[in-house]
């Protein structure tokens, strides 16, 4: 299942809050574990820890993935994104991918000069360095998740209507969208969970082409925590559920619960 975690990961980059504290802290922790029917084919996880960088504490988030089972000897991931970004704006400082797909590997970090809109990319398997122009308010792929999750108008958000952000991924920046779809219970190991409906989207020729099917299900209280993640492929499709958490910020709203 090529790129399963590195889709799942980007999947995650849909949660969204709209109160004024914050729908995420440090200790806050989750794990998804991604199916094809049955099948596990493997997990990812995403921590928020704390760190300094500029002389200021700052949130140090970390995403893990990887192929399980049988899953790992057709086709093994293991990949790590990481993103220090500042506690009031959310933007990031840095960013760190390593990835193994398949024997494909990529070592990077990023550092972005927000005073100056740039970004130098230091590629470590290609011993390489270049700097890159970017918008005023971009992020990296984790970072945009957790920006997302405090954006200031989810909620108020009407059917169809979707949030735009630039984002730097893979040495350029592309838009992306995230649509909002309605409001739907899911039913979960945890009970039913109201949640709201979101459909990712990106500029063609990007990871996913624009119209790519995919649907995430965002619980609908003050953690904005992704509950439910699936892809509608050629045959069948791949899903991804919440399998477990601890140090939310907030209660997680659960209607009836096991």
């Amino acid at each position: 299942m090529k790129k399963i975690i590195v889709l799942a990961l980007l999947f995650l980059t849909v949660s969204f809050d709209s109160q004024k504290d914050s729908a995420f802290d440090v200790g806050e922790w989750f794990k998804f574990r991604i199916h094809y029917g049955l099948v596990t084919a493997g997990y990812a996880t995403l921590e928020v820890k704390e760190a300094v960088r500029n002389n200021k504490k700052v949130y140090h988030a970390i995403g893990h993935g990887y192929t399980t089972g049988m899953s790992k000897w057709f086709f093994k991931v293991e990949d790590t994104y990481e993103s220090y970004f500042d506690k009031g704006t959310g933007k990031p400082y840095q960013y760190v991918r390593k990835i193994d797909e398949g024997g494909y590997t990529k070592n990077q970090e990023g550092f972005f000069n927000q005073g100056k809109n740039t970004i130098l990319v230091k590629d470590y398997k290609k011993k390489t360095e270049k700097t890159f122009s970017t918008s005023e308010n971009i992020q990296d792929i984790v970072s945009t998740f957790y920006y997302l999750r405090n954006h200031p108008t989810i909620d108020k958000l009407k059917v169809g209507e979707s949030i735009s952000i630039d984002m730097f991924f893979d040495d350029e920046s592309t838009i992306f969208k995230l649509k909002f779809i309605g409001r739907e219970d899911v039913k979960t190991k945890f009970g039913t969970i109201p949640c709201m409906i979101f459909r990712p989207l990106v500029q063609s020729g990007r990871v996913f082409k624009e119209q790519e099917s995919l649907t995430v299900w965002i619980s609908d209280d003050d953690n904005k925590l992704p509950v439910r993640i699936k892809a509608s492929l050629a045959v069948g499709s791949l899903k991804a559920d919440l399998e477990s958490f601890k140090g939310l910020a907030h209660p997680f709203t659960i209607k009836v619960k096991k």
